[in-house]
């Protein structure tokens, strides 16, 4: 894992004690946690879901929102990228539960472009973030990774305070990145807007961000045995830009 060509060492590390003490303690620890917790999950057949492809949103997610904590300045954005890589953790078990109800709210969600979250709001009342923070606080995840998977459907809410809500706004981002099975991406320009609000002067433009996370992608998915998706970030970036254009 330390040898991944993420962590950028020049040479491979045989001993753990140092590989530790290079990457962190945390940053291992929070794999650990994220692969625990999939390993865990059912993969429920529910209309669109599939497990595999939730493992390569999720990554990208986490790889995203800690990208954009360290251009906000963040120090330490190792709750950051745990609280995105977990955000939709609550999905598979409430497939699993109630397969009929979540089966026609996934359709909904790809048919209508509408956000899962604001669905589950309307006919239950509440969201998969809410269980899923509920769950963490269950297995005694830090209270901080559990309110960030809480907050990560509330983006404009945290857009109203963006330099004391940092956190919560690199995971509410990372949330509106395209899924696996989305074919298109239909909350880009949301994501634009976003970014183009809290961006500062020197920062590289969103594709740029995208091309890295892709390329950060690409250096850990073998590592953890997860597919390429069919397409790229970048890629998809593009087709969306092109499609309005």
């Amino acid at each position: 894992f330390v040898n991944s060509s993420y962590f950028g060492f020049s040479q491979e590390f045989s001993n753990v004690k140092q590989a530790i003490t290079l990457v962190g303690v945390r940053t291992i620890k929070n794999f650990a946690l994220w692969s625990a917790v999939f390993s865990l999950l059912p993969s429920p057949k529910c209309g669109p879901f599939d497990l595999q492809t939730l493992r390569q949103d999720s990554l990208r997610r986490g790889l995203f929102a800690r990208l954009i904590g360290k251009l906000m300045g963040l120090k330490d954005t190792e709750d950051i990228f745990t609280a995105a890589l977990l955000q939709d953790l609550a999905i598979p078990l409430l497939a699993k539960q109630q397969p009929t109800e979540y089966r026609q709210l996934l359709e909904e969600t790809l048919r209508n472009r509408t956000a899962l979250s604001v669905l589950e709001q309307r006919r239950f009342g509440w969201t998969h973030a809410e269980v899923g923070a509920w769950l963490l606080r269950q297995w005694h995840v830090p209270q901080g990774i559990a309110d960030l998977v809480k907050g990560h459907t509330e983006l404009d809410r945290w857009l109203g305070s963006p330099e004391t809500e940092r956190g919560q706004v690199a995971v509410a981002m990372s949330a509106l990145l395209p899924t696996g099975v989305e074919g298109g991406w239909y909350e880009r320009s949301r994501l634009d807007g976003a970014y183009d609000r809290i961006k500062g002067a020197r920062w590289p433009g969103l594709e740029e961000v995208l091309l890295e996370v892709d390329e950060d992608f690409a250096n850990f998915a073998p590592v953890l045995k997860i597919a390429h998706p069919v397409k790229s970030l970048a890629l998809t970036y593009q087709e969306a830009l092109a499609s309005v254009g």
